[in-house]
């Protein structure tokens, strides 16, 4: 028997003295309420009621439990209304986890409004490269970029993201502007250690990176960052996602090159959280805040 629904019962018992009473207001039968009295002296190993045909007595345990009881159960009720009022009205501390690159430059702008909007949450962004267990590190949420492998979170699409292969002017001045994959083992090729389509050794193309090509340089990272720095140096090409080299192409201290096989499709930008159906209602804000400011203005 449910331990907390027994001790309600016992409650309304007390007060009415009459288990019929405690059945009829709790909506369930008689010999369910005694059920449930009965499951609580077993578990004690004390009668709670001295029982007669027309009415119930409080013995000298009874009446014990009873104080304690009528000390608990509004507790449990506070607690329970207070877990209840997170998912609907946004408040509490969300802890999101984004790809640091990805964050520095589009989600850490957007926290000042989203905060004006939500005054009561709280927020602490982990920015991080790393692939982070979201149950296992109690993260609300987290923020994936790529191929999503299977698991049991819910992800909802924020964007796309396209791979693309840059280096500055400088280099491709010194050392020629490659055509071909297959001429990519001739240049200085700087790679980030954290993906699957590269290594020190190949780089895949294609759309489902079928297409290994071999590859060397005197650069590998763990952040687009600190590659997108290295090849604005002109110390060689880098493979990366258009949100990091963007602004640098733009500005024309990158250029894209143009091969003879597609780059590999990265896959989306998603949100990841729980497999809650009913997340709280911080959580949902947070998730509609960011669909929204992508719509508006893609990464």
């Amino acid at each position: 028997m449910d331990r907390i629904t027994s001790m309600r019962v016992f409650v309304r018992a007390a007060s009415a003295g009459s288990l019929s009473a405690a059945a009829r207001h709790l909506s369930m039968s008689p010999a369910m309420a005694a059920k449930h009295v009965n499951a609580l002296e077993a578990r004690l190993g004390v009668k709670l009621f001295h029982r007669t045909t027309r009415r119930l007595s409080l013995t000298e345990a009874g009446s014990y439990y009873l104080e304690a009881c009528q000390r608990i159960l509004p507790e449990i009720d506070e607690a329970e209304a207070v877990a209840a009022s997170q998912r609907v009205k946004a408040t509490g501390l969300l802890r999101m986890n984004v790809p640091l690159s990805f964050g520095e430059r589009f989600v850490a702008p957007l926290i000042p409004a989203f905060s004006h909007r939500h005054p009561e949450v709280k927020v602490e962004l982990g920015l991080s490269d790393a692939q982070v267990d979201l149950l296992a590190g109690s993260w609300d949420l987290a923020i994936r970029i790529g191929r999503l492998s299977d698991s049991n979170l819910q992800a909802r699409r924020l964007g796309d993201s396209a791979m693309l292969v840059c280096a500055a002017p400088s280099y491709l001045d010194q050392r020629g502007v490659p055509r071909r994959v297959a001429e990519l083992a001739q240049h200085n090729c700087l790679s980030y250690t954290l993906s699957p389509m590269q290594d020190a050794r190949t780089w895949a193309f294609g759309p489902d990176g079928e297409v290994r090509v071999p590859i060397s340089g005197d650069l590998l990272a763990n952040n687009g960052n600190a590659l997108l720095a290295a090849a604005v140096g002109g110390q060689g090409i880098i493979y990366q996602p258009h949100f990091i080299v963007g602004e640098a192409l733009d500005a024309g201290r990158l250029v894209a090159l143009e091969l003879d096989q597609p780059v590999i499709e990265l896959g989306g930008i998603h949100v990841l959280y729980p497999p809650d159906r009913r997340p709280p209602a911080k959580v949902r804000v947070m998730i509609d805040y960011l669909a929204e400011a992508f719509e508006r203005a893609p990464p």
